[in-house]
């Protein structure tokens, strides 16, 4: 297998198992690509950026109503490490962006951001390295805010859709934003404080590039090669689905071969962004204000996701608290891939059909 130059992501990582199936050919679709600059941004933590740049891509066109606003707009937000190009991927936008697909470029105007620390916007590895402010997702999400209103002149959405990260960010823009949009459509996250398994591989990601002194706090010349090594193997088995790993590597030597291959994958990291991206979900907890989200909402996890095992019974508990929801729970199956499920559309997009037409107008 070939890794594709500077390609790679933690969001690809995460998904990792199921890249022996994945296709390699180019985007169907080319979207718009621009970039918007906030003046000022003042984090939560009390930082202020001069100049925060937030890249973002789209597809399709703006519609507006007589009054001049915009009323097809939907939000598509990635998750740790990716950045909005990984919505072009065939198995999520062939699904969807087509003809008579649910999200048809030709009825929406479809924004893909790259989030902070993420993509084309503003990062640690720019320059600031571990001076770069200390953001959360109260700030990722309060950026995409900027880049929609001040940027795009958007002042409602028709759709919020988010997977892993993004979805966590879902969650925080209904009770931030309660009537930006019509619908939110979370994926492959829950809505509370991330703790238990979830919090100890973030932590060991974190713990094994602050303790490799090659990471030289941030100041490194080269990349610590070690705490990526360790990092990136902590996020194969969050990303692992034992069906679907079974089946790509069905032997000793099949298993052996391909985590020799994964070593490539840590060159195309950078440890300071990569801190700062699992870092970011540190005090992510919208669990003790849910009741605030009122619009429809379907919220989706998947049986094989090893960071929302739905053992924890998380959803049964939290899902009543949002007064307009449905929670599915995907089966495990063979087209089913863990928690990168949610990049697989083939296994949810008639739920995603289903919310646009309980929303509509």
């Amino acid at each position: 297998m070939s890794f594709p130059n500077r390609a790679i992501t933690l969001a690809v990582i995460l998904t990792l198992v199921s890249l022996p199936a994945l296709s390699q050919q180019a985007p169907k679709y080319s979207p718009t690509e621009g970039d918007y600059i906030a003046h000022n941004f003042k984090f939560s933590s009390g930082e202020t950026f001069p100049d925060l740049r937030l890249h973002y891509r789209t597809l399709g066109k703006p519609q507006k109503a007589a009054a001049g606003h915009v009323t097809n707009a939907v939000l598509i937000l990635h998750g740790t490490g990716g950045s909005g190009a990984q919505f072009l991927s065939p198995q999520f936008a062939d699904e969807l962006y087509g003809p008579g697909q649910p999200l048809d470029i030709s009825k929406y105007f479809v924004i893909l951001p790259d989030g902070i620390g993420h993509g084309k916007s503003s990062k640690p590895s720019d320059a600031l390295h571990a001076h770069f402010p200390s953001y959360d997702y109260d700030d990722m999400v309060s950026a995409q805010h900027l880049l929609l209103t001040e940027g795009l002149g958007i002042q409602h959405l028709r759709l919020i859709f988010g997977t892993s990260m993004g979805c966590m960010h879902s969650f925080v823009w209904g009770e931030t934003f309660p009537d930006f949009m019509d619908a939110l459509m979370p994926m492959a996250c829950q809505p509370v404080q991330i703790a238990g398994r979830n919090r100890l591989w973030r932590k060991m990601v974190i713990d094994a590039i602050h303790n490799d002194p090659d990471w030289a706090k941030g100041e490194y010349k080269e990349e610590p090669k070690a705490a990526l090594r360790n990092a990136e193997d902590l996020l194969i088995i969050a990303g692992s689905a034992p069906l679907v790993m079974q089946k790509s590597f069905p032997s000793r030597d099949a298993a052996d071969k391909y985590s020799d291959e994964v070593e490539k994958l840590y060159k195309n990291l950078d440890a300071n962004d990569l801190l700062y991206q699992v870092n970011a979900s540190r005090n992510y907890d919208p669990s003790a204000q849910l009741e605030k989200i009122t619009v429809p909402v379907m919220w989706i996890n998947s049986a094989d996701d090893f960071i929302n095992p739905p053992e924890l019974k998380i959803a049964e508990k939290e899902s009543p608290r949002l007064k307009n929801s449905t929670f599915i729970l995907l089966p495990i199956s063979d087209t089913t891939h863990g928690h990168g499920t949610h990049t697989w559309a083939i296994n949810w997009k008639t739920y995603l059909q289903q919310l646009l037409d309980r929303s509509a107008h």
